[in-house]
């Protein structure tokens, strides 16, 4: 898919919603959620044409918004699988079982951190540094949708209902 397939109307539509939230001189503002809009209307990761589809659309310069997807670890830079699984491993969720969680998930699905399934269904992304839901440790995130309290059979489960 081209960067300018990308930018469907709707896509459009969405971005300018986004815009519209800050000052005509803060486009650069919306960055952040143009990318995640493209991405995801791009199969879950951002290619170089939607970096520049991007910057074209809200007239800044392309080096600008290939800053921000390469520092931000929600935006991904290579084809990835269709749901996208967050682990936190982090304090709390470590002190909880986090890496038991993680381990589980490794096992079940036959991958490593930062691969894809096979059959493209699952992408386990690299070690998330924290998650915010510490008081749900542990924890993990399918498709930026939170998930707390985990055990093994939860996480069957979770994984069992995504298509």
């Amino acid at each position: 898919m081209t960067g300018r397939d990308l930018l469907t109307p709707d896509v459009r539509a969405e971005i300018d919603r986004w815009v519209a939230k800050y000052p005509p001189f803060g486009k650069r503002s919306a960055v952040l959620a143009a990318l995640r809009i493209v991405q995801e209307k791009n199969h879950g990761w951002l290619s170089p044409e939607a970096l520049e589809a991007v910057a074209g659309y809200l007239g800044l310069p392309p080096v600008e918004v290939e800053e921000v997807a390469s520092f931000y670890s929600m935006y991904e830079r290579k084809p990835v699988g269709r749901h996208t699984i967050s682990v936190c491993t982090n304090v709390s969720c470590l002190i909880c079982g986090g890496e038991s969680i993680l381990s589980h998930i490794e096992k079940r699905l036959g991958i490593r951190p930062g691969q894809s399934t096979p059959d493209g269904r699952f992408y386990l992304k690299p070690e998330e540094e924290c998650l915010a839901a510490c008081a749900g440790a542990p924890m993990m995130m399918v498709d930026h949708i939170y998930h707390e309290h985990l055990t093994p059979e939860r996480v069957d489960e979770i994984l069992d209902g995504l298509p």
